[in-house]
């Protein structure tokens, strides 16, 4: 090996071994701000050729104080999760490996990883067994796959060819979308040619579900997509997937299923109540980098109709070398993306790593943090839980919006916990996600003492 490479290569792994032992003792949120970032990173172009060494050792040096410690079991913020060490070694080995697996040829070992991931991942999840799916940077380009397929199944059965015809003078496709969904559904149907103007809202139940009785009432016929959630962004809920499912198949209509983190309830015999129905949907998006706890970024795309999926995603050119003995499957038939990381390394470490009870361990122990966080709160003056937490995620305020911000403003500055401010009901909330696998009783306790010293 080359002297410098393996230089630069051990200093790498004694800086990030440093930096995750720092959890401790760090504080959760950055230390610098924007201004010290830009001064301590910018300056003019180097002329010149630096060291790798150097390189490496002052980049960690300038961008230490602007780090969050998401891999700290007290960062409670947009439902992040940490990194489990299987996972960040083949992260790490993905790098190094530099395989693109756009294309079975280009990285052998990366597509069948992939392939077999995929499997577990369905098998763990409940998924159907047929269904295709696509490894993507996350669920808002998971979401994108899922409906430009849903979006060529419905045109299809009226006749219209999307694909080769676009649509312009397409026959109108409705739809459905919940009142409380995330922002990420509402961007991949404006990439697809679907505007906010064109969508139609099913209002929320007084359990911040989609109202089946209105998804019935506003369903209607012809072409159409329902977007149904799998874990609200705020409060966790669930909507109920078998009954929508159950309108959706009558009306002929495709189901869509936003399961960013909530999808992962399906790992959990405990809690796989709270997605009933849903291998009864179409398609189905969701995060790795969020519970299954693989560095970012990582997500999956799955769709239970194959043929358009396919159509939706594939494209072929001379100069590509697809196919071949023993019929491999080839990885850019179902994404959007040409040149990509091979995530299906780190994702096959962390199935590989937990196996199948200890994902649902996992889960199961985030939700009980989350519970004993809840419970805590009622202790802290002023204090009042906005959810039924029957997830991971605990929406709280207090008195006011001013008291509410202060109070979080408090936590983060001190360094004990990080988490974010939300809105709710028109009015400001806090919200607090338990998704890291590091998470424990003690982080729990330290950050509900913070909460009780901010709000005294």
């Amino acid at each position: 090996m080359d002297t410098q490479l393996n230089e630069v290569l051990a200093r790498t792994a004694e800086l990030a071994t440093g930096w995750l032992g720092s959890m401790e003792e760090r504080p959760v949120g950055e230390t610098a701000s924007v201004a010290e970032l830009r001064d301590r990173l910018g300056g003019p172009l180097p002329e010149e050729p630096v060291e790798a060494v150097k390189v490496v050792e002052e980049l960690a040096r300038a961008a230490e104080p602007g780090l969050v410690a998401i891999p700290s079991g007290r960062y409670f913020g947009f439902v992040i999760g940490g990194g489990l060490p299987a996972a960040v070694a083949a992260d790490w080995l993905t790098s190094v490996w530099d395989q693109c697996p756009a294309l079975y040829a280009c990285g052998p070992a990366a597509s069948v990883t992939e392939e077999v991931a995929g499997a577990w991942l369905a098998e763990l999840l409940g998924l159907p067994r047929e269904a295709s799916f696509a490894f993507v940077p996350g669920c808002q380009t998971a979401h994108l796959t899922c409906l430009a397929a849903a979006r060529h199944q419905v045109l299809s059965r009226v006749g219209w060819d999307v694909e080769e015809l676009g649509l312009a003078g397409a026959p109108p496709v409705r739809v459905l979308v919940g009142e409380r969904r995330h922002v990420s559904v509402d961007r991949a149907l404006r990439f697809l040619g679907v505007g906010r103007a064109s969508l139609t809202v099913v209002p929320s139940d007084s359990r911040t579900r989609m109202d089946v009785t209105r998804l019935r009432e506003l369903l209607g016929d012809g072409p159409a997509i329902v977007c149904a959630q799998a874990g609200e962004i705020n409060t966790g809920a669930f909507d109920d997937l078998d009954a929508v499912a159950g309108l959706t198949t009558r009306a002929g209509a495709w189901l869509h299923v936003d399961g960013a983190f909530g999808l992962w309830a399906a790992a959990s015999p405990r809690l796989r109540h709270l997605v009933g129905g849903l291998e009864r949907a179409d398609s189905w998006a969701f995060d790795t980098h969020k519970w299954l706890n693989v560095p970012y970024d990582s997500g999956l795309a799955y769709c239970a109709h194959p043929d358009a999926h396919r159509a939706a995603m594939s494209v072929t050119a001379d100069y590509l070398v697809q196919g071949g003995p023993g019929r491999p499957r080839e990885p850019m038939d179902w994404t959007p993306a040409f040149s990509r990381r091979a995530r299906g390394f780190a994702v096959y470490a962390a199935l590989r790593s937990l196996g199948r009870q200890g994902v649902a361990d996992l889960v199961e122990r985030c939700c009980a943090h989350a519970r004993a966080f809840a419970e805590g709160l009622a202790d802290v003056p002023g204090c009042r839980v906005l959810n039924d937490v029957v997830l991971n995620q605990v929406l709280f305020r207090f008195e006011d919006d001013a008291t509410t911000e202060r109070v979080l403003r408090r936590v983060v500055e001190g360094g004990q916990a990080w988490m974010s401010g939300t809105a709710f009901e028109g009015r400001r909330a806090i919200r607090l996600s338990v998704s890291n696998w590091q998470t424990s009783d003690r982080d729990i306790a330290l950050t509900l003492e913070a909460f009780r010293k901010a709000a005294a």
